[in-house]
């Protein structure tokens, strides 16, 4: 597998949609609750600052792919949010990684000075190894701060890196 991370198109939405909406209805990572369709999506990857894909070149499948816009407003709208999807059969194949790396160069690009996670949940252990082994450094941990699926509360943990 050959995978390229690049900025989104408008052709890649609908593959994007179901990325993202894999990671909305497993209901253990993303705080949104509904899912996106062709219209909400393409206003909402339109809305961001940067959305980037992880492709596979042999087949032009998106495997993955990231969000990032900035945190806050005026005298912290030097602090960017990205969000991350990999979908379920790409996982475990440094997909992630990828995107992360490529999340913290082009917000180096847009201007910002820190990324910035408000909402990892604490047993996403696979995310929350990677942010640190990339250098992100965890804030302290929110009890009960995230509504799993299941209605059960889970802690979060914000996490930072200077870019």
């Amino acid at each position: 597998m050959n995978i390229a991370v690049r900025k989104y198109s408008e052709n890649d939405i609908v593959q994007m949609l179901r990325v993202w909406n894999e990671v909305v209805e497993d209901g253990i990572a993303f705080p949104q609750t509904d899912c996106l369709d062709e219209k909400s999506g393409a206003e909402f990857f339109a809305s961001q600052t940067y959305c980037g894909v992880a492709e596979n070149t042999e087949n032009g499948e998106i495997l993955g792919l990231y969000i990032l816009h900035p945190n806050n407003i005026g005298r912290c709208g030097h602090i960017s949010n990205a969000s991350y999807a990999v979908s379920t059969s790409a996982r475990g194949n440094g997909i992630g990684e990828r995107l992360v790396r490529d999340c913290l160069e082009q917000a180096r690009l847009c201007g910002f000075k820190i990324l910035q996670f408000n909402a990892v949940v604490r047993t996403n252990t696979a995310a929350r190894g990677l942010y640190e082994k990339l250098g992100f450094i965890q804030l302290g941990t929110i009890e009960k701060g995230f509504l799993m699926k299941d209605g059960n509360y889970e802690d979060i943990c914000p996490y930072y890196r200077a870019l």
